[in-house]
């Protein structure tokens, strides 16, 4: 069991180049197999689209945004730490200073960056809502105007949201992060 007063953070690991895909998979399954589903949380590989014109077409690759580096929301125990480290492909976390000491964590606006960067939520998939509750929209083309839930996507951290424009009812598809709750 995590401890009380740790939350979970984002933390930046180091790996080797090329090998993010991989630790990413390795460290998900690990996770799941050595029961830290309650303190390592969503592993990222930041990573771009690029559009590249080859032989006259337009060849769609996935460009790394920090080539080396993947990041992990996780609640910083010993155990979960240790879990971490040990995962092949990873060299150890950016901010840590060897022999056993814990790394510092990403500062919430810089993760928030990140994530937006990548067409992510910063919200955590612990924060709920469901369908026919009330929101007020906090950021984008519809900010300060309120709407009612439709549909909820926990995983991608999406919302269907009515919102009501020139007497017309309007659905639009917000992150988590871009409403709060009535």
């Amino acid at each position: 069991m995590p401890e009380e007063s740790a939350a979970k953070q984002w933390y930046v690991l180091h790996t080797y180049s090329g090998y993010e895909n991989k630790v990413k998979s390795n460290l998900e399954s690990r996770a799941q197999s050595m029961g830290m589903e309650n303190n390592i949380f969503r592993v990222v590989v930041p990573e771009q689209e690029s559009h590249e014109i080859k032989d006259g077409k337009d060849k769609v690759t996935m460009q790394k945004e920090f080539p080396g580096y993947v990041l992990v929301e996780m609640v910083m125990t010993d155990q979960a730490w240790f879990v971490v480290r040990n995962t092949p492909g990873v060299t150890g976390f950016v901010g840590s200073h060897g022999s056993g000491s814990k790394p510092a964590p990403l500062l919430p606006d810089e993760v928030e960056r990140i994530l937006k960067q990548l067409g992510m939520s910063a919200r955590h998939a612990d924060t709920s809502f469901e369908v026919g509750e009330n929101v007020k929209i906090v950021d984008g083309a519809f900010a300060n105007l309120a709407g009612k839930i439709t549909a909820v996507d926990a995983e991608k951290l999406k919302l269907k949201v009515n919102i009501d424009m020139f007497g017309r009812e309007t659905s639009t598809e917000l992150d988590y992060d871009q409403v709060d709750k009535i």
